[in-house]
């Protein structure tokens, strides 16, 4: 299919090992992982590190006490998260991205999660994502992303109306005759008015010129990891990676500017930032794909009406996300709460957006 991330011919096959980890209770199961995995390893010596960063899945780094340098981390898949993400697509985009040098060696599935490489470095947050040096690595690590061909020859097609679709039945089919769902009928819009909105955003931001390209499609602030050493960025978590807008990508990470567990979106970059870190992008984009090295303000000008009118489909496709794990989520994170803050966000940023036009 022209929306699907093909794994290069001859890359390693997946060692799948038939182990459940449960997400309450990770750790006996991560010791049978690396049982597996590390089997020269004296367990009396292994230590445990739990990531609660995440609000998608459980996150445990296991290691030898005198040898943090070897961490395995053990990624357990949340509660339900089958329904809103591919995980064949997710092990594909990690394989396509590992083989690129853009991602870390993948050591195995298991039967709820996957097992894969520390990437040493820190974790950025809303401040160092905007830090001049900072923000320039990024924007050449996604147009190196961008750039990848992971397609089997066909023209790839945009993943983003399938999800949409996707997400808007689930939350239709989930949200029913439940007393719960009170908070819902008062504070989200309406179904009704939700799908009026996605119909006229597939009609008006499918014209606006976007290539398609491999996107991460979840850059938010902790998804970027700063090796100051090496003076390079890498992106983690591929659950969401797919075929779609490039500007829906960069788009989507501007909105992550505003950060996670407290929103704030005055943090959402100024035009000023926005044209430096767009004129740094195509620079390396257009390098990467041959189109030239000098990029126009023309180019710029484009890009930026593009990724601003993406940015809304990225607060309809959080908005959904978020209603679906209210449901069934386990972390303890206001699900609900966020997607009332993205759609409100939608909602209050459209009419400033309508009115920027493609320069002539």
């Amino acid at each position: 299919m022209e929306t699907e991330i093909h794994v290069p011919v001859g890359s390693p096959a997946i060692q799948k090992l038939s182990i459940f980890v449960d997400e309450n209770n990770v750790i006996p199961g991560a010791m049978k992982l690396i049982e597996e995995l590390r089997p020269g390893w004296d367990l009396r010596r292994v230590r445990t590190k739990l990531f609660t960063d995440g609000i998608t899945n459980k996150l445990v780094g296991c290691y030898l006490e005198d040898e943090p340098g070897d961490t395995v981390l053990v990624r357990v898949y949340g509660n339900k998260t089958e329904l809103f993400v591919d995980r064949d697509n997710e092990l594909k985009s990690f394989q396509v991205l590992h083989a690129n040098g853009c991602a870390p060696h993948l050591y195995c599935t298991f039967q709820n999660g996957l097992c894969y490489e520390f990437m040493e470095g820190e974790a950025l947050g809303p401040q160092l994502v905007r830090d001049p040096v900072l923000f320039r690595l990024i924007a050449r690590e996604m147009a190196r992303i961008h750039a990848i061909h992971a397609h089997n020859g066909c023209v790839p097609k945009p993943n983003l109306w399938i999800k949409l679709r996707k997400y808007f039945a689930l939350v239709v089919s989930e949200f029913t005759e439940e007393e719960a769902n009170s908070r819902i009928r008062q504070e989200v819009p309406s179904l009704e008015a939700l799908e009026q909105e996605m119909v006229w955003m597939k009609d008006h931001l499918s014209k606006l010129g976007s290539p398609i390209v491999l996107c991460h499609n979840d850059l938010l602030c902790k998804n970027i990891i700063y090796n100051e050493k090496e003076g390079s960025v890498r992106f983690i978590d591929y659950e969401y990676a797919s075929y779609s807008y490039q500007a829906f990508d960069i788009g989507n990470h501007f909105n992550e500017f505003a950060g996670v567990s407290e929103v704030d979106y005055t943090l959402y970059p100024s035009r000023e930032f926005q044209l430096q870190w767009l004129h740094t992008y195509l620079t390396a984009y257009k390098q990467l794909t041959k189109k030239g090295e000098d990029v126009s303000k023309y180019e710029i000008d484009t890009l930026y009406v593009q990724v601003n009118k993406f940015a809304l489909a990225s607060h309809f496709f959080w908005g959904f996300w978020a209603l679906i794990q209210a449901k069934y989520s386990t972390i303890e994170f206001d699900f609900l709460g966020y997607a009332v803050l993205r759609f409100n966000q939608y909602f209050k940023m459209k009419p400033q957006l309508m009115q920027l036009d493609i320069p002539e």
